[in-house]
C-alpha cells in the first residue's frame, strides 16, 4: 500500500522530524556571549517544560530542537578573553572606521551567536571583521568597492 494511503498520527503532522539547526566549526565567544548562551538554554528549558506540560506537540518539538542546538554550541564554546590593548583590532575590541562619504561606524567584534549588526555587533568570520583584524589606528581597509579608515580601537 502506498504511503499516500496511511493515516498519520493524530493531526498528521511529524514535529519529530525537524531538522536540527546547523552546527558551524567557529565557535569563539566573548565572556558576555557564554552568559547569554547560558541564559538562553534556561529559558529553552523552562518554555520546554510548560509545553510538555500543555501537549503542545509542535512547540516542543521547536524547543527541543533549539536546546539541542544551543547546548551543543555550549559544549563547543571557546571563551576568549577581552583584548588586553588597542594597539591592533582583535577579537572582542570595538571598532570605529570612517568610511570614504564621511560616515563613521562602530561595530565589536563577537562569537557568532552574539552577532547582531543593528545593535553593532559583528561576527569575528565576517568578512568585514576579517577585514578589519589585526590592523590598527589609521589602517585602511576595503568594504565593497570603496574603502575605511581605522579611526578609533576600544577594548
Amino acid at each position: 500500500m502506498s504511503r499516500a494511503f496511511v493515516r498519520e498520527a493524530e493531526g498528521g503532522e511529524a514535529f519529530e522530524d525537524l531538522p536540527d539547526r546547523t552546527l558551524t566549526p567557529h565557535h569563539l565567544v566573548t565572556p558576555v556571549g557564554l552568559a547569554q548562551m547560558d541564559a538562553e538554554i534556561e529559558t529553552l528549558q523552562q518554555r520546554l517544560d510548560a509545553a510538555k506540560a500543555a501537549d503542545d506537540k509542535a512547540e516542543v518539538a521547536r524547543l527541543s530542537r533549539d536546546l539541542r542546538y544551543w547546548s551543543a554550541r555550549r559544549v563547543s564554546a571557546e571563551v576568549v578573553p577581552p583584548p588586553t590593548d588597542a594597539a591592533h583590532v582583535r577579537f572582542g575590541a570595538r571598532v570605529t572606521f570612517e568610511r570614504e562619504d564621511g560616515r563613521r561606524q562602530t561595530y565589536r567584534i563577537v562569537g557568532e551567536d552574539e552577532a547582531d549588526p543593528a545593535k553593532g555587533t559583528i561576527s569575528y568570520v565576517s568578512p568585514l571583521a576579517q577585514a578589519l583584524m589585526g590592523k590598527e589606528v589609521g589602517d585602511a581597509i576595503p568594504i565593497g568597492a570603496t574603502s575605511a579608515e581605522i579611526i578609533e580601537i576600544v577594548i
